[in-house]
């Protein structure tokens, strides 16, 4: 089966109103509530990846805050196995534990040749964001470190000399940074995950169509995008307890998201033992 697209046999893009992102969560509760445990142990596992960063970096703020942010950024490729459950509820078939196995495990056995570019994509993608998110954690670390009026070793010194500051521009410089690399992570990975777990395309051509969506759905992509932003926080801020409903919910609306934005039912499945998509039932 090849690897590479013909122009006309590229993906669709649709666009969708302002507030279908709320469509999207709602969905997504339904995900969760026919998934079970299995939906929510990911929520867990990041909870406790969250605190192991806090138990680790507690007493070094500065390092802190880029690598719990630097860990968000990589959280598309954490929540693979969320959109391999949305995607079997899809075609009504059982949200089980095997979907999560086969997802990380053997969600290629098709491919006899394992040295090939195809076999690889979402590993790649999966290293580059890896890459970036360990570039912010250094550039927060470098950034508060260097620009600090005094040393930042706790979150209430975060909050009084950088966020509450009267005197200089280092949390908004902070911000922006972080906002220009997050910004092209964001249009980068939106729709690229869902489409490489669900259709056979390349890597460059996942992440120029989730460009292309978000170019194509400003408005709705920016609201969805803070939406993201803001669950993420309050997650955080519960103590990392609100993760273990925030990481699903938002995983599974994630899938939600490329079906709705993205048609690409001509593309060949990723996973050519799964039924033909003319056979599968729909939601």
């Amino acid at each position: 089966m090849p690897n590479t697209l013909v122009p006309n046999e590229a993906p669709k893009i649709r666009t969708v109103s302002l507030m279908q992102p709320l469509t999207w969560l709602f969905m997504a509760w339904r995900d969760i509530a026919k998934a079970g445990w299995v939906s929510v142990m990911h929520g867990v596992a990041m909870s406790v990846a969250g605190v192991a960063i806090v138990a680790v970096t507690h007493d070094h703020f500065w390092l802190l805050a880029g690598a719990l942010s630097g860990f968000l950024v990589i959280a598309p490729v954490l929540a693979t196995s969320l959109y391999a459950l949305s995607r079997a509820i899809q075609h009504n078939e059982q949200p089980t534990f095997s979907v999560v196995l086969k997802t990380w495990f053997n969600w290629q056995n098709n491919h006899f040749n394992k040295w090939d570019n195809d076999y690889w994509c979402m590993v790649q993608f999966g290293v580059l964001l890896a890459a970036a998110a360990t570039g912010w954690v250094f550039t927060s670390a470098a950034l508060i470190t260097l620009l600090a009026p005094v040393p930042i070793n706790g979150p209430m010194d975060f909050v009084q000399h950088v966020m509450l500051a009267r005197e200089g521009w280092l949390f908004e410089i902070w911000l922006a940074v972080g906002g220009v690399l997050a910004a092209p992570m964001f249009a980068s990975s939106v729709v690229a995950m869902p489409l490489l777990l669900d259709r056979r395309i390349t890597l460059m051509q996942a992440v120029l169509m989730s460009w292309q969506t978000v170019l194509a759905n400003p408005i709705p992509m920016a609201f969805w995008a803070s939406i993201i932003m803001i669950f993420t926080m309050l997650g955080i801020g519960s103590l990392m307890l609100g993760l273990i409903f925030v990481l699903p919910l938002l995983g599974h609306a994630s899938w939600h998201a490329y079906h709705d934005l993205v048609d690409a039912s001509h593309l060949p499945a990723r996973d050519s033992l799964s039924v033909p998509d003319s056979q599968r039932g729909t939601s």
